[in-house]
């Protein structure tokens, strides 16, 4: 039996939809209720309304108290467009409070569209990575930020969390993943974009956008890639998703998204698709590949290899994966990628039942609809793969071990890994 989820979506904390919004020394600007064709409907958008102006207040409230400080925020060690569009909006909002914030990620920019995003927008965005971060004047930061994460995808997190530095806000749209206590916290799991999020922060007046403003025109164009990126070109989107869009289709620009959607993939790109189609086995509709060793900076060729295998005839699920090395800091890691168009799977429950959670509670991995990824580390066997009989045997073992993790899931009923 093919593990399934009932339910794809989460509804919003009933609590925290009647809390009575904190009055703030700035008003919002209110927003209108569009028509709907039933009661119900009515319902469910004055519902929404109501935390979305909740949250926006909530918000405003919390930049108010940290008015002429200075913030991290801090995104995944491979941010994706979702991430670094949300960032920037931060950033430009907090900038009416004084607030100066830096953007920084800690791996690296390998999707093409990502390069393309952040050299084509001029994307304030900073690689950290942890040798440099010695090099840091923490001190000088009062907070931080979690944005399009939780801080489980994230290198960066225990040294700004060691330097004392408090934790000011978490604002996603994937599963609770960690037990983080912020000054403030939005995380909505039914929604399918975080651009999503920030877009309705927009509306409410956080920051009013003017299309005579290069900046503004630049972020917007950013934020409709976030959320085309992430509802698989509005394929997956939802009505608060399409209102976003709407919204942020009056101020991006048209051209500027499609020199970047047009971006052109590596020779490494196709090659790592090329192992991953060879290296396949398909059981139950599912794709299953192991790609083997990826350099650092080719770690996004997994996501890309994993979108491609999901288009094969009655293939509904893709899984690859790869051991991914970083040769200046003996850096190793298994990072697999999962994409599904089963509307009854739900990546996250998918991946944490598949792989579990480390010694400290914290998983390996989780999704969103549609898609997932997780990530293993290496730990004590890191290294070591100038000897190539060794780096072999070690990639047959992991590999094995984690197609009997999906196998399991897969196709209980049958031996998950059968010799050859």
């Amino acid at each position: 039996m093919q593990f399934e989820s009932l339910s794809l979506t989460t509804e919003p904390n009933q609590e925290d939809a009647e809390i009575d919004p904190v009055p703030v020394e700035v008003p919002l600007a209110k927003t209108s209720l569009p028509p709907s064709a039933s009661d119900g409907g009515i319902y469910l958008i004055q519902r929404s309304n109501s935390l979305v102006s909740q949250k926006s207040e909530e918000l405003q409230k919390t930049l108010l108290a940290h008015r002429h400080e200075r913030q991290l925020i801090i995104l995944q060690d491979f941010p994706d467009p979702d991430a670094l569009s949300c960032a920037w909006a931060y950033q430009l909002i907090a900038q009416q409070y004084d607030i100066k914030c830096e953007i920084i990620y800690a791996g690296t920019l390998s999707h093409q569209e990502n390069i393309a995003l952040v050299k084509l927008t001029n994307l304030p965005a900073q690689r950290w990575t942890l040798q440099n971060l010695k090099t840091k004047d923490l001190s000088s930061y009062q907070g931080f930020i979690l944005i399009d994460n939780q801080g489980t995808t994230s290198q960066l997190l225990s040294a700004v969390q060691q330097a004392g530095i408090p934790l000011v806000a978490v604002i996603d749209h994937h599963s609770v993943q960690a037990d983080l206590k912020p000054e403030f916290i939005d995380v909505r799991p039914y929604v399918r974009a975080t651009a999503t999020i920030f877009t309705q922060y927009l509306q409410s007046g956080l920051l009013t956008l003017d299309s005579s403003i290069n900046q503004h025109v630049k972020c917007a164009t950013a934020l409709m890639h976030g959320l085309r990126s992430d509802t698989n070109r509005l394929m997956q989107a939802q009505e608060e998703d399409f209102m976003a869009a709407a919204y942020l289709s009056r101020f991006y620009d048209a051209q500027l998204l499609n020199a970047i959607l047009q971006a052109n993939r590596s020779k490494r790109v196709m090659d790592v698709i090329e192992r991953a189609l060879k290296n396949r086995i398909v059981q139950n509709n599912f794709s299953i590949a192991g790609v083997g060793y990826l350099r650092y900076d080719d770690r996004d060729a997994i996501p890309q290899a994993a979108d491609f295998l999901v288009t094969e005839e009655n293939v509904h699920t893709a899984v690859v994966y790869g051991i991914v090395h970083d040769e200046d800091d003996e850096l190793e890691v298994v990072i697999g990628s999962l994409r599904t168009t089963k509307l009854t799977l739900d990546p996250d429950e998918f991946i944490k039942e598949a792989f579990g959670q480390d010694s400290n509670g914290r998983f390996f991995g989780g999704g969103r609809t549609g898609a997932g990824g997780f990530e293993i580390p290496m730990g004590f066997l890191s290294g070591g793969n100038e000897n190539s009989a060794y780096a072999k045997m070690k990639w047959e073992v992991f590999d094995t071990q984690i197609k009997q993790k999906l196998l399991k899931l897969v196709n209980p009923k049958d031996n998950p890994i059968q010799s050859e």
